[in-house]
Order: C-alpha cells, then structure tokens, then sequence
C-alpha cells in the first residue's frame, strides 16, 4: 500500500481552508532534498504559511510538496519531501496533525510490545 501521509495532508489541509483558517507546515529543514529559504531555519526546522492567498501553485503530491511565495520580498520556489513534513495545522487555533517520524511512510507494523513477567506475589512475615 502506498503511504497515507500525504492523503491526510491534503485532507487536513481542506478542512483547514473550509474553516477559513490558516494552514501552516512543519518542516524538518535538515533534509539535503529541501528547498526551503535558509534564513528562516531555526532548530533545522521550519513553518511555512500555505494559505492561498500567500502563495502560488500549490502542488500536494503523494512525494512532494511544492509551490512558489515570497520571503523577505524575494520570490522563491519552496519544495520540500512528504517525508520532511512534521506536522499541518490551523495557525489560529493549532488544530490539526503531527505526524511520527518514526513511521514516516504509513507502513511499518507498531513495534511489538515486549512481554512482561506477571508480578508474583510472595506472603511476608
């Protein structure tokens, strides 16, 4: 099966525009197949504003997510792996989803919980 990852992105990014609110991406900004404005980097990660009206040719694929906007008044092309992505969320309200890096593609099975030896009980006198 492919990765779910990207279908909730786009999901909650919907239902983030349908309420008239604000959508923001966490991004990890230490992976080398990001293209992401450097100066606005801090702790090698990054919230980028997604809202239409801030930005242009906004492309939500199943590998990347890419579209043009504006920092510091310079044009940029902003593209960064579905797998960078931390979390998208409402800026208003901070509703929406933060996603586990360490399952990042969806299909690895939860580790398996390791068996625990049942208490035993001895009489004390």
């Amino acid at each position: 099966m492919t990765s779910l990852k990207p279908y909730l992105i786009r999901s909650i990014y919907e239902w983030i525009i349908d309420n008239n609110l604000t959508p923001h991406l966490l991004v990890d900004a230490e992976n080398t197949n990001a293209i992401l404005p450097k100066e606005f980097i801090e702790d090698g990660k990054i919230v980028l504003n997604i809202r239409p009206e801030a930005i242009q040719g906004l492309s939500l694929g199943n590998e990347e997510i890419e579209f043009n906007a504006r920092f510091s008044g310079r044009p940029m092309h902003i593209a960064t792996p579905i797998t960078s992505v931390l979390a998208i969320y409402a800026k208003e309200n901070g509703k929406g989803m933060i996603f586990d890096q360490e399952d990042n593609d969806g299909n690895e099975p939860p580790p398996a919980k390791k068996p625990t030896a049942k208490p035993k009980l001895r009489i004390v006198k």
